[in-house]
Protein backbone atom coordinates (compact mmCIF):
# COMPACT_ATOMS: atom_id res chain seq x y z
CA UNK A 1 0.00 0.00 0.00
CA UNK A 2 2.86 2.39 0.76
CA UNK A 3 4.61 1.83 -2.56
CA UNK A 4 1.67 1.22 -4.89
CA UNK A 5 0.36 4.77 -5.22
CA UNK A 6 -0.84 7.89 -3.39
CA UNK A 7 -1.96 7.39 0.20
CA UNK A 8 -2.69 9.75 3.10
CA UNK A 9 -3.64 7.32 5.87
CA UNK A 10 -2.89 3.61 6.16
CA UNK A 11 -5.19 1.67 8.48
CA UNK A 12 -5.15 -1.83 9.90
CA UNK A 13 -7.80 -3.86 11.73
CA UNK A 14 -6.27 -6.47 14.05
CA UNK A 15 -9.08 -7.28 16.50
CA UNK A 16 -11.48 -10.08 15.67
CA UNK A 17 -13.65 -11.41 18.49
CA UNK A 18 -11.41 -14.47 18.74
CA UNK A 19 -8.32 -12.24 18.90
CA UNK A 20 -9.53 -10.64 22.12
CA UNK A 21 -9.63 -14.05 23.79
CA UNK A 22 -6.09 -14.80 22.59
CA UNK A 23 -4.81 -11.43 23.82
CA UNK A 24 -6.57 -11.99 27.14
CA UNK A 25 -4.70 -15.25 27.62
CA UNK A 26 -1.45 -13.46 26.68
CA UNK A 27 -2.12 -10.84 29.34
CA UNK A 28 -2.53 -13.56 31.96
CA UNK A 29 1.04 -14.64 31.18
CA UNK A 30 2.44 -11.11 31.40
CA UNK A 31 0.80 -7.70 31.94
CA UNK A 32 3.26 -6.28 29.38
CA UNK A 33 1.56 -8.29 26.64
CA UNK A 34 -1.96 -7.89 25.26
CA UNK A 35 -1.25 -6.20 21.93
CA UNK A 36 -0.81 -7.59 18.40
CA UNK A 37 2.91 -8.36 18.14
CA UNK A 38 2.68 -8.84 14.38
CA UNK A 39 2.02 -5.10 14.04
CA UNK A 40 5.47 -4.30 15.42
CA UNK A 41 7.12 -6.69 12.96
CA UNK A 42 5.31 -4.99 10.10
CA UNK A 43 6.41 -1.55 11.32
CA UNK A 44 10.04 -2.65 11.25
CA UNK A 45 9.73 -2.89 7.47
CA UNK A 46 7.43 0.05 6.80
CA UNK A 47 7.73 2.80 9.42
CA UNK A 48 10.61 4.63 7.71
CA UNK A 49 8.86 4.48 4.36
CA UNK A 50 5.59 5.79 5.83
CA UNK A 51 7.41 8.65 7.51
CA UNK A 52 9.28 9.50 4.31
CA UNK A 53 6.03 9.65 2.32
CA UNK A 54 4.03 11.48 4.96
CA UNK A 55 1.55 8.66 5.45
CA UNK A 56 -0.19 8.47 8.84
CA UNK A 57 -0.73 5.00 10.30
CA UNK A 58 -3.87 4.18 12.31
CA UNK A 59 -4.45 0.69 13.73
CA UNK A 60 -6.33 -1.00 16.56
CA UNK A 61 -3.40 -3.34 17.17
CA UNK A 62 -3.13 -2.04 20.75
CA UNK A 63 -5.72 -4.61 21.77
CA UNK A 64 -5.72 -4.79 25.57
CA UNK A 65 -2.56 -2.70 25.98
CA UNK A 66 -2.45 0.27 23.59
CA UNK A 67 -0.12 2.22 25.91
CA UNK A 68 2.33 -0.68 25.89
CA UNK A 69 2.24 -0.87 22.10
CA UNK A 70 2.77 2.90 21.81
CA UNK A 71 5.87 2.62 24.00
CA UNK A 72 7.15 -0.30 21.92
CA UNK A 73 6.71 1.74 18.73
CA UNK A 74 8.67 4.64 20.22
CA UNK A 75 11.47 2.24 21.16
CA UNK A 76 11.48 0.73 17.68
CA UNK A 77 11.58 4.18 16.05
CA UNK A 78 14.37 5.40 18.34
CA UNK A 79 16.49 2.32 17.63
CA UNK A 80 16.06 2.90 13.89
CA UNK A 81 16.63 6.64 14.11
CA UNK A 82 13.18 7.48 12.71
CA UNK A 83 11.65 10.72 14.04
CA UNK A 84 8.02 9.76 14.64
CA UNK A 85 5.29 10.97 16.99
CA UNK A 86 3.08 8.30 18.49
CA UNK A 87 -0.30 8.61 20.24
CA UNK A 88 -2.80 6.11 21.50
CA UNK A 89 -6.46 5.80 22.46
CA UNK A 90 -7.61 4.06 25.63
CA UNK A 91 -10.61 3.74 27.92
CA UNK A 92 -12.29 0.80 26.20
CA UNK A 93 -10.99 -1.75 28.73
CA UNK A 94 -13.72 -2.19 31.34
CA UNK A 95 -12.09 -4.91 33.44
CA UNK A 96 -12.95 -5.98 36.04
CA UNK A 97 -16.38 -6.31 34.47
CA UNK A 98 -18.22 -9.43 35.63
CA UNK A 99 -17.41 -12.69 37.36
CA UNK A 100 -15.45 -14.98 35.09
CA UNK A 101 -14.74 -12.36 32.43
CA UNK A 102 -11.31 -12.62 30.80
CA UNK A 103 -11.72 -9.43 28.76
CA UNK A 104 -14.42 -6.75 28.53
CA UNK A 105 -14.02 -3.95 26.02
CA UNK A 106 -16.36 -1.21 24.89
CA UNK A 107 -16.42 -0.46 21.17
CA UNK A 108 -15.23 3.16 20.95
CA UNK A 109 -15.72 5.45 17.98
CA UNK A 110 -13.28 7.44 15.91
CA UNK A 111 -13.27 10.70 17.89
CA UNK A 112 -10.20 9.71 19.91
CA UNK A 113 -8.31 8.93 16.70
CA UNK A 114 -9.36 12.32 15.33
CA UNK A 115 -7.96 14.07 18.42
CA UNK A 116 -4.63 12.25 18.14
CA UNK A 117 -4.24 13.17 14.48
CA UNK A 118 -5.16 16.79 15.18
CA UNK A 119 -2.32 16.83 17.72
CA UNK A 120 0.15 15.82 15.01
CA UNK A 121 0.50 12.06 15.59
CA UNK A 122 2.21 10.09 12.82
CA UNK A 123 1.09 6.76 14.30
CA UNK A 124 -2.11 6.19 16.29
CA UNK A 125 -2.80 2.87 17.97
CA UNK A 126 -6.00 2.02 19.79
CA UNK A 127 -7.60 -0.70 21.81
CA UNK A 128 -11.08 -1.85 20.86
CA UNK A 129 -12.70 0.63 18.51
CA UNK A 130 -15.27 -0.20 15.86
CA UNK A 131 -13.64 -1.46 12.68
CA UNK A 132 -15.06 1.46 10.70
CA UNK A 133 -13.69 4.01 13.21
CA UNK A 134 -10.23 3.42 11.72
CA UNK A 135 -11.51 5.24 8.62
CA UNK A 136 -14.15 7.62 10.00
CA UNK A 137 -11.72 8.98 12.63
CA UNK A 138 -9.08 10.05 10.07
CA UNK A 139 -11.78 11.41 7.73
CA UNK A 140 -13.18 13.61 10.50
CA UNK A 141 -9.63 14.91 11.14
CA UNK A 142 -8.91 15.58 7.48
CA UNK A 143 -12.14 17.52 6.85
CA UNK A 144 -12.59 18.88 10.38
CA UNK A 145 -16.08 17.45 10.70
CA UNK A 146 -18.15 18.18 13.79
CA UNK A 147 -19.68 15.41 15.92
CA UNK A 148 -23.14 16.22 14.54
CA UNK A 149 -22.10 16.00 10.86
CA UNK A 150 -24.06 12.77 10.81
CA UNK A 151 -24.42 12.27 7.05
CA UNK A 152 -20.70 12.85 6.44
CA UNK A 153 -19.67 10.59 9.30
CA UNK A 154 -22.09 7.90 8.13
CA UNK A 155 -20.59 7.98 4.65
CA UNK A 156 -17.11 7.49 6.11
CA UNK A 157 -18.37 4.67 8.34
CA UNK A 158 -19.75 2.86 5.29
CA UNK A 159 -16.42 3.33 3.49
CA UNK A 160 -14.67 2.00 6.60
CA UNK A 161 -16.90 -1.06 6.66
CA UNK A 162 -16.00 -1.77 3.04
CA UNK A 163 -12.26 -1.49 3.77
CA UNK A 164 -12.14 -3.29 7.10
CA UNK A 165 -11.70 -6.82 5.76
CA UNK A 166 -9.10 -5.90 3.17
CA UNK A 167 -9.29 -7.94 0.00
CA UNK A 168 -12.85 -9.11 0.65
CA UNK A 169 -13.88 -5.98 -1.28
CA UNK A 170 -11.45 -6.55 -4.16
CA UNK A 171 -12.53 -10.05 -5.14
CA UNK A 172 -11.49 -12.15 -2.16
CA UNK A 173 -14.13 -14.62 -0.94
CA UNK A 174 -16.42 -13.40 -3.73
CA UNK A 175 -19.34 -15.56 -4.90
CA UNK A 176 -18.69 -14.88 -8.59
CA UNK A 177 -14.92 -15.35 -8.36
CA UNK A 178 -14.78 -17.35 -11.61
CA UNK A 179 -15.60 -14.19 -13.58
CA UNK A 180 -12.38 -12.46 -12.51
CA UNK A 181 -8.69 -13.11 -11.90
CA UNK A 182 -8.60 -13.01 -8.11
CA UNK A 183 -5.48 -15.06 -7.50
CA UNK A 184 -3.67 -12.09 -5.90
CA UNK A 185 -6.27 -9.40 -5.12
CA UNK A 186 -4.86 -6.00 -4.22
CA UNK A 187 -5.88 -4.15 -1.08
CA UNK A 188 -8.73 -1.64 -1.36
CA UNK A 189 -8.56 2.06 -0.70
CA UNK A 190 -11.22 4.73 -0.27
CA UNK A 191 -11.06 8.20 -1.78
CA UNK A 192 -13.25 10.09 0.68
CA UNK A 193 -14.79 13.46 -0.22
CA UNK A 194 -15.69 16.35 2.07
CA UNK A 195 -19.41 15.49 1.87
CA UNK A 196 -18.75 11.94 3.11
CA UNK A 197 -19.19 10.25 -0.25
CA UNK A 198 -16.37 8.02 -1.43
CA UNK A 199 -14.95 5.98 -4.25
CA UNK A 200 -13.66 2.49 -3.49
CA UNK A 201 -10.73 1.54 -5.68
CA UNK A 202 -7.25 -0.02 -5.52
CA UNK A 203 -3.78 0.93 -6.63
CA UNK A 204 -2.97 0.54 -10.35
CA UNK A 205 -1.43 -2.75 -11.33
CA UNK A 206 -2.75 -4.71 -8.35
CA UNK A 207 -4.83 -7.82 -8.86
CA UNK A 208 -8.46 -8.57 -8.19
CA UNK A 209 -11.43 -6.39 -9.05
CA UNK A 210 -13.48 -3.59 -7.52
CA UNK A 211 -17.07 -3.83 -8.74
CA UNK A 212 -20.53 -3.04 -7.49
CA UNK A 213 -20.79 -6.75 -6.71
CA UNK A 214 -17.61 -6.97 -4.62
CA UNK A 215 -18.52 -3.83 -2.69
CA UNK A 216 -22.09 -5.05 -2.16
CA UNK A 217 -20.78 -8.34 -0.80
CA UNK A 218 -18.62 -6.57 1.78
CA UNK A 219 -21.39 -4.12 2.72
CA UNK A 220 -23.56 -7.10 3.65
CA UNK A 221 -20.82 -8.77 5.69
CA UNK A 222 -21.46 -9.11 9.44
CA UNK A 223 -24.24 -6.54 9.49
CA UNK A 224 -27.71 -6.87 10.92
CA UNK A 225 -30.57 -4.40 10.46
CA UNK A 226 -30.73 -1.45 8.06
CA UNK A 227 -29.49 0.80 10.87
CA UNK A 228 -25.76 0.22 11.37
CA UNK A 229 -25.34 1.40 14.93
CA UNK A 230 -22.04 2.99 15.90
CA UNK A 231 -20.59 5.07 18.72
CA UNK A 232 -20.22 8.20 16.52
CA UNK A 233 -23.19 7.87 14.19
CA UNK A 234 -25.92 5.51 13.05
CA UNK A 235 -25.42 4.80 9.35
CA UNK A 236 -28.49 3.96 7.31
CA UNK A 237 -27.50 1.02 5.11
CA UNK A 238 -30.85 1.25 3.34
CA UNK A 239 -29.78 4.62 1.89
CA UNK A 240 -26.45 3.49 0.42
CA UNK A 241 -26.16 3.87 -3.35
CA UNK A 242 -23.43 2.20 -5.37
CA UNK A 243 -22.37 2.92 -8.94
CA UNK A 244 -19.57 1.70 -11.19
CA UNK A 245 -17.82 4.93 -12.17
CA UNK A 246 -14.78 3.47 -13.87
CA UNK A 247 -12.58 0.43 -14.07
CA UNK A 248 -12.08 -0.77 -10.47
CA UNK A 249 -13.89 2.32 -9.18
CA UNK A 250 -17.21 2.15 -7.27
CA UNK A 251 -18.84 5.24 -5.79
CA UNK A 252 -20.71 5.24 -2.49
CA UNK A 253 -23.21 8.09 -2.21
CA UNK A 254 -26.45 9.06 -0.50
CA UNK A 255 -25.64 7.66 2.92
CA UNK A 256 -27.93 9.09 5.59
CA UNK A 257 -26.66 9.37 9.15
CA UNK A 258 -28.55 9.65 12.40
CA UNK A 259 -27.48 10.30 15.97
CA UNK A 260 -25.71 7.38 17.63
CA UNK A 261 -27.47 5.35 20.32
CA UNK A 262 -26.89 6.34 23.97
CA UNK A 263 -25.03 3.10 24.68
CA UNK A 264 -21.84 1.38 23.60
CA UNK A 265 -21.51 -2.28 22.75
CA UNK A 266 -19.25 -4.24 25.10
CA UNK A 267 -17.59 -7.46 23.95
CA UNK A 268 -16.90 -9.91 26.79
CA UNK A 269 -14.79 -13.07 26.55
CA UNK A 270 -14.62 -15.90 29.07
CA UNK A 271 -12.97 -19.29 29.28
CA UNK A 272 -15.98 -21.52 28.76
CA UNK A 273 -14.44 -24.85 29.68
CA UNK A 274 -12.49 -27.61 27.97
CA UNK A 275 -13.07 -29.45 24.69
CA UNK A 276 -11.65 -32.33 22.72
CA UNK A 277 -12.54 -34.20 19.57
CA UNK A 278 -12.01 -37.41 17.66
CA UNK A 279 -12.78 -37.92 13.97
CA UNK A 280 -13.47 -41.51 12.92
CA UNK A 281 -13.10 -42.55 9.27
CA UNK A 282 -15.86 -44.84 7.98
CA UNK A 283 -15.05 -46.41 4.62
CA UNK A 284 -17.20 -48.28 2.14
CA UNK A 285 -20.47 -50.01 2.93
CA UNK A 286 -22.82 -49.73 5.91
CA UNK A 287 -21.69 -46.23 6.94
CA UNK A 288 -24.76 -45.52 9.06
CA UNK A 289 -24.42 -48.84 10.88
CA UNK A 290 -20.69 -48.29 11.51
CA UNK A 291 -21.45 -44.87 13.01
CA UNK A 292 -24.15 -46.34 15.24
CA UNK A 293 -21.74 -49.03 16.51
CA UNK A 294 -19.08 -46.48 17.56
CA UNK A 295 -21.65 -44.32 19.33
CA UNK A 296 -23.00 -47.32 21.24
CA UNK A 297 -19.51 -48.47 22.23
CA UNK A 298 -18.60 -45.05 23.66
CA UNK A 299 -21.93 -44.34 25.36
CA UNK A 300 -20.74 -45.35 28.83
CA UNK A 301 -17.49 -43.37 28.54
CA UNK A 302 -19.43 -40.25 27.56
CA UNK A 303 -22.09 -40.53 30.25
CA UNK A 304 -20.18 -38.26 32.66
CA UNK A 305 -19.26 -35.61 30.05
CA UNK A 306 -21.25 -32.37 30.07
CA UNK A 307 -21.90 -32.37 26.31
CA UNK A 308 -21.01 -34.82 23.55
CA UNK A 309 -21.96 -33.98 19.97
CA UNK A 310 -21.78 -36.44 17.09
CA UNK A 311 -21.78 -35.34 13.44
CA UNK A 312 -21.71 -37.69 10.47
CA UNK A 313 -20.47 -36.05 7.25
CA UNK A 314 -21.32 -38.22 4.27
CA UNK A 315 -18.28 -37.38 2.18
CA UNK A 316 -18.31 -40.90 0.72
CA UNK A 317 -19.20 -41.72 -2.88
CA UNK A 318 -20.70 -44.94 -4.22
CA UNK A 319 -18.33 -47.19 -6.18
CA UNK A 320 -15.52 -44.68 -5.51
CA UNK A 321 -12.25 -44.85 -7.42
CA UNK A 322 -10.14 -43.80 -4.41
CA UNK A 323 -10.27 -44.86 -0.77
CA UNK A 324 -10.58 -41.25 0.43
CA UNK A 325 -13.65 -40.58 -1.70
CA UNK A 326 -15.15 -43.84 -0.45
CA UNK A 327 -14.97 -42.60 3.16
CA UNK A 328 -17.25 -40.64 5.47
CA UNK A 329 -16.23 -38.76 8.62
CA UNK A 330 -17.82 -39.22 12.04
CA UNK A 331 -16.85 -36.36 14.36
CA UNK A 332 -17.18 -36.49 18.13
CA UNK A 333 -16.81 -33.20 20.04
CA UNK A 334 -16.88 -33.24 23.83
CA UNK A 335 -17.01 -30.29 26.25
CA UNK A 336 -16.84 -30.14 30.02
CA UNK A 337 -15.87 -27.72 32.82
CA UNK A 338 -13.15 -30.19 33.84
CA UNK A 339 -10.17 -30.94 31.56
CA UNK A 340 -9.86 -34.39 33.11
CA UNK A 341 -13.25 -35.62 31.86
CA UNK A 342 -12.43 -34.71 28.24
CA UNK A 343 -8.67 -35.22 28.31
CA UNK A 344 -6.37 -37.78 26.82
CA UNK A 345 -7.93 -40.61 28.83
CA UNK A 346 -11.21 -40.14 26.97
CA UNK A 347 -9.68 -39.83 23.50
CA UNK A 348 -7.43 -42.79 24.22
CA UNK A 349 -10.48 -44.86 25.10
CA UNK A 350 -11.92 -44.01 21.69
CA UNK A 351 -8.77 -45.05 19.89
CA UNK A 352 -8.53 -48.25 21.94
CA UNK A 353 -11.60 -49.47 20.06
CA UNK A 354 -9.37 -49.94 17.02
CA UNK A 355 -9.37 -53.75 17.18
CA UNK A 356 -12.90 -54.17 18.49
CA UNK A 357 -15.21 -51.99 16.42
CA UNK A 358 -16.28 -51.54 12.80
CA UNK A 359 -14.25 -52.95 9.90
CA UNK A 360 -11.63 -50.53 8.61
CA UNK A 361 -11.48 -48.60 11.89
CA UNK A 362 -9.10 -45.63 11.94
CA UNK A 363 -9.10 -41.98 13.03
CA UNK A 364 -7.68 -38.84 11.45
CA UNK A 365 -5.24 -38.01 14.27
CA UNK A 366 -3.88 -39.57 17.46
CA UNK A 367 -5.51 -38.89 20.83
CA UNK A 368 -4.82 -35.40 22.16
CA UNK A 369 -5.18 -33.47 25.42
CA UNK A 370 -8.17 -31.27 26.24
CA UNK A 371 -8.01 -27.67 25.01
CA UNK A 372 -9.65 -24.62 26.57
CA UNK A 373 -12.45 -22.97 24.60
CA UNK A 374 -13.80 -19.47 24.89
CA UNK A 375 -17.19 -17.85 25.07
CA UNK A 376 -18.02 -14.47 23.56
CA UNK A 377 -21.01 -12.42 24.67
CA UNK A 378 -21.97 -8.80 24.22
CA UNK A 379 -23.87 -6.28 26.28
CA UNK A 380 -24.20 -2.51 26.40
CA UNK A 381 -23.22 0.26 28.81
CA UNK A 382 -24.15 3.96 28.77
CA UNK A 383 -21.69 5.86 26.57
CA UNK A 384 -21.15 8.48 29.26
CA UNK A 385 -19.76 5.86 31.68
CA UNK A 386 -16.85 4.86 29.41
CA UNK A 387 -13.68 7.00 29.82
CA UNK A 388 -12.73 7.50 26.16
CA UNK A 389 -9.28 9.15 26.27
CA UNK A 390 -6.85 10.23 23.55
CA UNK A 391 -3.27 10.18 24.87
CA UNK A 392 -1.54 12.71 22.62
CA UNK A 393 2.09 12.55 21.42
CA UNK A 394 3.26 14.84 24.22
CA UNK A 395 1.57 12.66 26.85
CA UNK A 396 -1.40 14.97 27.38
CA UNK A 397 -4.54 13.02 28.27
CA UNK A 398 -7.42 14.42 26.24
CA UNK A 399 -10.89 13.21 27.38
CA UNK A 400 -13.22 12.58 24.47
CA UNK A 401 -16.80 13.56 25.32
CA UNK A 402 -19.52 11.09 24.43
CA UNK A 403 -22.09 12.29 21.87
CA UNK A 404 -25.26 13.80 23.35
CA UNK A 405 -28.01 11.31 24.02
CA UNK A 406 -30.53 11.45 21.15
CA UNK A 407 -34.10 12.29 21.99
CA UNK A 408 -36.07 10.19 21.39
CA UNK A 409 -33.61 7.23 21.40
CA UNK A 410 -32.96 5.68 18.01
CA UNK A 411 -34.49 2.18 17.80
CA UNK A 412 -32.22 -0.56 16.55
CA UNK A 413 -34.97 -1.90 14.26
CA UNK A 414 -37.16 -1.90 12.31
CA UNK A 415 -35.95 0.83 10.00
CA UNK A 416 -38.16 3.83 9.41
CA UNK A 417 -39.02 4.13 5.73
CA UNK A 418 -36.71 6.16 3.52
CA UNK A 419 -38.38 8.59 1.11
CA UNK A 420 -38.35 6.83 -2.27
CA UNK A 421 -36.08 8.13 -5.01
CA UNK A 422 -38.35 8.94 -7.99
CA UNK A 423 -35.56 7.85 -10.34
CA UNK A 424 -35.52 4.35 -8.85
CA UNK A 425 -38.97 2.86 -8.29
CA UNK A 426 -37.43 -0.28 -6.84
CA UNK A 427 -36.65 1.64 -3.66
CA UNK A 428 -40.22 0.73 -2.77
CA UNK A 429 -41.24 -2.82 -1.93
CA UNK A 430 -41.43 -4.86 -5.15
CA UNK A 431 -44.74 -6.20 -6.26
CA UNK A 432 -45.60 -9.77 -5.42
CA UNK A 433 -45.11 -12.65 -7.83
CA UNK A 434 -46.90 -12.31 -11.15
CA UNK A 435 -48.57 -14.96 -13.28
CA UNK A 436 -47.01 -18.41 -13.46
CA UNK A 437 -44.12 -18.59 -15.93
CA UNK A 438 -41.61 -21.19 -17.04
CA UNK A 439 -39.03 -21.97 -14.37
CA UNK A 440 -35.82 -23.94 -14.17
CA UNK A 441 -34.62 -25.73 -11.05
CA UNK A 442 -31.07 -24.55 -10.40
CA UNK A 443 -28.80 -23.71 -7.48
CA UNK A 444 -29.73 -20.30 -6.09
CA UNK A 445 -26.13 -19.23 -6.68
CA UNK A 446 -26.61 -19.33 -10.46
CA UNK A 447 -28.50 -16.06 -9.96
CA UNK A 448 -27.59 -14.68 -6.52
CA UNK A 449 -24.42 -13.87 -4.64
CA UNK A 450 -24.09 -14.25 -0.87
CA UNK A 451 -21.75 -13.30 1.94
CA UNK A 452 -22.07 -14.58 5.50
CA UNK A 453 -20.30 -14.09 8.81
CA UNK A 454 -20.56 -14.04 12.58
CA UNK A 455 -21.53 -11.62 15.32
CA UNK A 456 -20.95 -13.43 18.59
CA UNK A 457 -23.35 -16.36 18.64
CA UNK A 458 -25.42 -15.00 15.75
CA UNK A 459 -24.79 -15.22 12.02
CA UNK A 460 -25.90 -13.19 9.06
CA UNK A 461 -26.35 -14.02 5.40
CA UNK A 462 -26.53 -11.21 2.86
CA UNK A 463 -27.97 -12.24 -0.51
CA UNK A 464 -27.98 -9.97 -3.56
CA UNK A 465 -28.71 -10.04 -7.27
CA UNK A 466 -27.57 -7.84 -10.13
CA UNK A 467 -30.74 -6.80 -11.98
CA UNK A 468 -34.03 -5.15 -11.06
CA UNK A 469 -36.00 -8.10 -12.43
CA UNK A 470 -34.03 -10.58 -10.35
CA UNK A 471 -34.51 -8.37 -7.27
CA UNK A 472 -38.30 -8.48 -7.69
CA UNK A 473 -38.13 -12.28 -7.78
CA UNK A 474 -35.67 -12.57 -4.87
CA UNK A 475 -37.69 -10.25 -2.63
CA UNK A 476 -40.89 -12.19 -3.30
CA UNK A 477 -39.35 -15.66 -3.06
CA UNK A 478 -36.64 -15.78 -0.41
CA UNK A 479 -38.77 -15.35 2.69
CA UNK A 480 -37.75 -16.37 6.19
CA UNK A 481 -39.75 -19.56 5.78
CA UNK A 482 -38.04 -20.37 2.48
CA UNK A 483 -34.59 -19.72 3.96
CA UNK A 484 -35.31 -22.08 6.85
CA UNK A 485 -36.54 -24.73 4.43
CA UNK A 486 -33.37 -24.42 2.36
CA UNK A 487 -31.11 -24.39 5.45
CA UNK A 488 -32.66 -26.86 7.91
CA UNK A 489 -30.00 -26.05 10.54
CA UNK A 490 -31.71 -22.66 10.96
CA UNK A 491 -35.12 -24.18 11.67
CA UNK A 492 -36.33 -23.35 15.16
CA UNK A 493 -33.96 -20.40 15.49
CA UNK A 494 -35.08 -16.75 15.38
CA UNK A 495 -34.48 -15.49 11.84
CA UNK A 496 -35.04 -11.87 10.79
CA UNK A 497 -35.11 -10.59 7.20
CA UNK A 498 -34.04 -7.05 6.29
CA UNK A 499 -34.64 -5.87 2.69
CA UNK A 500 -32.09 -3.41 1.29
CA UNK A 501 -33.64 -2.40 -2.05
CA UNK A 502 -30.92 0.05 -3.10
CA UNK A 503 -28.45 -2.85 -3.01
CA UNK A 504 -30.96 -5.34 -4.46
CA UNK A 505 -30.23 -7.37 -1.36
CA UNK A 506 -31.77 -9.22 1.55
CA UNK A 507 -29.91 -9.55 4.84
CA UNK A 508 -30.89 -12.37 7.19
CA UNK A 509 -29.79 -12.62 10.81
CA UNK A 510 -29.92 -16.04 12.47
CA UNK A 511 -29.81 -15.80 16.26
CA UNK A 512 -27.94 -18.42 18.26
CA UNK A 513 -26.73 -20.62 15.41
CA UNK A 514 -23.09 -20.22 16.55
CA UNK A 515 -23.73 -21.01 20.19
CA UNK A 516 -21.34 -19.00 22.37
CA UNK A 517 -19.36 -17.62 19.43
CA UNK A 518 -16.36 -18.58 17.34
CA UNK A 519 -14.08 -19.48 20.26
CA UNK A 520 -16.51 -22.15 21.42
CA UNK A 521 -16.28 -23.98 18.05
CA UNK A 522 -20.00 -24.79 18.31
CA UNK A 523 -20.42 -25.64 14.61
CA UNK A 524 -18.37 -27.27 11.87
CA UNK A 525 -18.14 -23.74 10.39
CA UNK A 526 -17.75 -21.78 13.67
CA UNK A 527 -17.75 -18.30 12.07
CA UNK A 528 -20.50 -18.98 9.51
CA UNK A 529 -18.10 -18.04 6.71
CA UNK A 530 -19.58 -20.60 4.31
CA UNK A 531 -23.22 -20.39 5.37
CA UNK A 532 -23.98 -18.18 2.38
CA UNK A 533 -22.27 -20.58 -0.02
CA UNK A 534 -24.33 -23.45 1.35
CA UNK A 535 -27.45 -21.38 0.65
CA UNK A 536 -26.25 -20.65 -2.91
CA UNK A 537 -25.81 -24.39 -3.49
CA UNK A 538 -29.44 -25.21 -2.63
CA UNK A 539 -31.79 -25.75 -5.57
CA UNK A 540 -34.77 -23.47 -6.21
CA UNK A 541 -37.18 -22.83 -9.07
CA UNK A 542 -36.02 -19.71 -10.92
CA UNK A 543 -37.87 -18.05 -13.81
CA UNK A 544 -36.04 -19.10 -16.97
CA UNK A 545 -35.92 -15.49 -18.24
CA UNK A 546 -33.66 -14.49 -15.31
CA UNK A 547 -30.95 -17.06 -15.97
CA UNK A 548 -27.90 -16.52 -18.18
CA UNK A 549 -28.73 -17.59 -21.72
CA UNK A 550 -25.60 -19.75 -21.93
CA UNK A 551 -26.67 -21.97 -19.01
CA UNK A 552 -27.28 -25.48 -20.45
CA UNK A 553 -30.29 -27.50 -19.41
CA UNK A 554 -30.37 -31.21 -18.66
CA UNK A 555 -32.99 -33.48 -20.27
CA UNK A 556 -34.97 -33.24 -17.03
CA UNK A 557 -35.30 -29.45 -17.43
CA UNK A 558 -32.82 -28.60 -14.71
CA UNK A 559 -29.52 -26.79 -14.97
CA UNK A 560 -26.24 -28.19 -13.68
Amino acid sequence: MLTGGPLDVLTGDYLAELTMLILGRDRLKSPELGYAKTFLRQLERSLALARERGVRIVANAGGLNPAGLADAIRALAAAAGIPVSVAHVEGDDLMPFAEGALTANAYLGGAGITACLRAGADVVVTGRVTDAALVSGPAAWWFDWAPDDHDRLAGAVVAGHVLECGTQSTGGNYSFFTAHDVRRPGFPLAEIAEDGSSVITKHPGTGGVVSVGTVTAQLLYETQGPRYLGPDVTARLDTVRLAQVGADRVSITGVVGEAPPPTLKVGVTRIGGWRNEVVFVLTGLDVEEKAALVQAQLADALSQVATADWTLARTDHEDARTEETASALLRLVVRDPSPDRVGRALTSEAVELALASYPGFHVTSPPGPAQPYGVFTSSTVPSATVPHVAVLPDGTRHPVPSPPVPSPPVPSHPSAPVPPDPTRPLDQVPAGPGPAEPTVRVPLGRLAGARSGDKGGDANIGVWVESDEAWEWLHATLTVEELQALLPETAGLPVTRHPLPNLRALNFTIAGILGAGVASAHRFDPQAKALGEWLRARHVDVPARLLPTHLPLTPEGTAP
